[in-house]
């Protein structure tokens, strides 16, 4: 007997030696999991899209072998808002973002990829189509997005300024569990601009209600961020509450300087309402400039009817003068010294005015700035795109240290930085700056529990299963960076900087960045919400 037991354990002992066939061994790395438990060093084994094992065996036989011996091994970075689609489109190496580390890019802040264009013709898109286009293109990174809201509105209701008939409700609820249906993460609106804000919260929850019946979420960038911040945080809770539905708030910020102290507020009553068990979250980006169009102080009632429409209409003498009025005070709390113009539709414009604010290209023309502003939108036929600084650094550190904000870009993903173009400098620095400045600089979070905001916990709000962690079972984004080197570039003055400190990264198990350059392959995967059926 004694015998056959010491050949049982003989036999047990060389079957956990023998070394097991893997792809890919990520070996002796810092493995941060996700959890945001304490880090170990470690290994990380990937066979076809899959993570393998996760620990400290390194009895494995790969096809490839990376050491990451003083480098941190940890999963992939989720963009919670891109806007990368159309820049995808053109250009699906992701580069802006792969090198700051992120593997999945998130859409949908009140517009989506589709559908769009009418259902009885040819040219019509649903959501799913849009999303797949973009997987068939070819891209480096994951996609995912929310259906927006506007979106189904425009569908139904075009650019119009009013409440939704019975009827027209109707039709949006089935664009809304088509979409579902055919992986949207949830409902996402963008209160601000028009025709998102013509919305009313009703409307808002109904659509919500249908999303949540698919296990979707509602994410909004809320309907004022200065100082009806904290009326514009109760719609919000209110949606989240009626629509039984976990709700985020798009980039939380409180803008221009009188408010900047109503961050507290909204930070409290955030957090009650999840004590209350309301689940709220939020995401943000980490400067404190935001960048949109002059949109950001043009009233909405001048924008009805689309782009088009409301140039023709600031065209008119008393339209003007109610118009001239509205922004004089928009530019009361946010200066025209504080707005810089970076993006015009025609050469001309962009040739003359591009990196002036708009005190200075006021000054240049003669003019008022609400005059300079209204004009040049009329004349360059777009909203022109701008970056506003609007927000306080201190604002910046206390919302990263909040546990339940993640990260997001809030910008395009670019890839040949060699093109004529300014953007904001978070579309080539949010994440690595989070790693860099704010976890080893200034130590103001650890690096796990970064880590954690960057990669599980976002994954968890989204829905998404199988993704954010370093498991056995999960599907391979995994990412190889170096703790001391990794660090934003961009700057608002030279912003296409790429990131420095990312290595290697794999997407569905495949790597894409090696040595911090391209691998030249696409294996991004439209990445589906919980309501997803294969049939639709």
């Amino acid at each position: 007997m004694k015998k056959v037991l010491l050949v049982i354990v003989l036999f047990t002992l060389s079957c956990e030696t023998e070394p097991t066939n893997v792809d890919v061994l990520i070996s002796g790395g810092v493995i941060h999991d996700g959890t945001g438990m304490s880090s170990y060093v470690g290994n990380v084994a990937i066979n076809n899209d899959t993570i393998f094992y996760v620990g400290k065996k390194d009895n494995f036989i790969a096809n490839q072998t990376i050491d990451a011996s003083g480098k941190i091994v940890s999963p992939g970075f989720i963009n919670m808002l891109s806007w990368g689609y159309n820049t995808l489109m053109q250009d699906g190496r992701s580069l802006s973002d792969l090198k700051q580390g992120v593997t999945l890019e998130v859409f949908g802040e009140g517009t989506s990829p589709g559908p769009r264009g009418s259902i009885n013709s040819n040219n019509y898109v649903s959501f799913g189509e849009a999303m797949e286009k973009l997987e068939l293109s070819g891209v480096s990174t994951n996609i995912a997005s929310y259906l927006g809201a506007a979106t189904v509105r425009i569908q139904e209701i075009g650019y119009a300024n009013r409440k939704a008939t019975p009827n027209e409700m109707e039709s949006m609820r089935n664009i809304v569990k088509l979409a579902m249906m055919q992986g949207a993460i949830g409902i996402g609106s963008s209160l601000i601009y028009a025709p998102g804000d013509y919305a009313d919260t009703d409307e808002l929850v109904e659509l919500s209600k249908i999303a949540s019946s698919y296990g979707g979420r509602y994410i909004s960038h809320l309907r004022n961020e200065d100082f009806r911040v904290i009326e514009a945080v109760d719609e919000l809770l209110e949606i989240a509450k009626r629509a039984n539905i976990p709700a985020q708030i798009y980039h939380l910020k409180t803008s221009r300087k009188p408010n900047w102290h109503l961050l507290d507020s909204v930070i409290n009553k955030v957090e009650t309402a999840r004590e209350n068990g309301l689940r709220i979250t939020a995401d943000m980006y980490t400067y404190p400039a935001s960048s949109t169009g002059l949109t950001g102080v043009i009233p909405t009632w001048v924008q009805e009817g689309g782009r088009q429409a409301w140039i023709n209409r600031m065209k008119k003498p008393d339209v003007r003068e109610r118009l001239f009025k509205d922004i004089r005070k928009e530019l009361s709390e946010q200066p025209p010294e504080d707005i810089l113009m970076v993006g015009f539709n025609r050469q001309s414009m962009s040739n003359k005015y591009r990196g002036m604010t708009i005190a200075e290209a006021a000054e240049l023309r003669g003019e008022s700035p609400e005059e300079a502003i209204v004009n040049l939108i009329i004349e360059d036929g777009s909203r022109i795109q701008c970056i506003y600084f609007s927000m306080s650094e201190e604002n910046v550190r206390k919302k990263i240290m909040l546990p339940w904000v993640s990260f997001d870009s809030d910008a395009g993903s670019y890839s040949d930085i060699s093109k004529d173009f300014i953007t904001h400098p978070r579309a080539f620095g949010s994440f690595a700056r989070v790693l860099g400045k704010y976890v080893r600089d200034e130590k103001l979070i650890t690096m796990e529990e970064a880590i954690r905001r960057l990669t599980g916990f976002p994954a968890d709000n989204l829905g998404i299963e199988n993704r954010g962690y370093l498991r056995p079972g999960f599907f391979a984004d995994v990412v190889v960076f170096d703790p001391e080197l990794i660090e934003d570039k961009a700057t608002f003055e030279k912003p296409l900087q790429f990131a420095v400190g990312v290595e290697d990264v794999f997407v569905n198990g495949v790597q894409v960045l090696s040595g911090s350059n391209h691998t030249g392959e696409y294996p991004g995967r439209f990445v589906k919400g919980a309501g997803y059926s294969p049939s639709n």
